[in-house]
């Protein structure tokens, strides 16, 4: 990772082939490991649709955000919120693509470089993640950046999840500027 170069930025339209690539292709072991229930999975159209849709919308209407990672200029993952209440909490999701590029450590990174987009953009005041209870990468990411555990309990995350025990993690707008100010 030394010499790779990360960074990010907001979702263009010719980004939405990759997420939709991600979601259709993966293998769905790794899918069911995330929480994904398959039978809820959209088909390509509606992955467009929706995607297309949220690059349109001005940020105070977006029902979803979405930032794209990139490893040496080259999209590798998305972390997006949804659940969005504009000026004050959303709910953030975690997506590295490349099944060799996971669990070295630059997840961490691109959620520290996506959480500006959503504190300033949205005036957020809390942002909360709900992974997967089973799922260790992203609950260790979190932990890591410095969100604080809430609690563990059973629901349906969202629209494409089965029910499940989740970890529920957040970080306020004072933690996320006192991390800001350490970076």
């Amino acid at each position: 990772m030394s010499n790779e170069i990360l960074s990010v930025r907001e979702l263009r339209e010719d980004d939405i082939p990759f997420i939709i690539r991600y979601w259709l292709e993966s293998d769905p072991a790794f899918l069911t490991g995330m929480g994904v229930d398959l039978s809820k999975l959209p088909s390509k159209e509606e992955w467009e649709q929706m995607l297309r849709e949220q690059t349109r919308q001005s940020i105070e209407q977006k029902k979803s955000y979405c930032i794209i990672w990139l490893l040496d200029d080259e999209p590798v993952g998305h972390c997006n919120v949804n659940k969005i209440e504009f000026g004050n909490e959303a709910y953030m999701h975690l997506h590295l693509w490349p099944a060799g590029k996971r669990k070295k450590g630059i997840g961490t990174e691109f959620v520290k470089k996506s959480l500006p987009y959503f504190f300033r953009n949205l005036s957020l005041q809390k942002l909360y993640c709900e992974p997967y209870a089973f799922n260790a990468a992203p609950n260790k990411t979190l932990e890591k950046i410095g969100f604080t555990f809430i609690e563990e309990y059973i629901t349906t995350p969202g629209w494409i999840n089965f029910e499940q025990p989740v970890k529920r993690w957040q970080l306020n707008r004072e933690d996320f500027e006192e991390l800001n100010r350490r970076d």
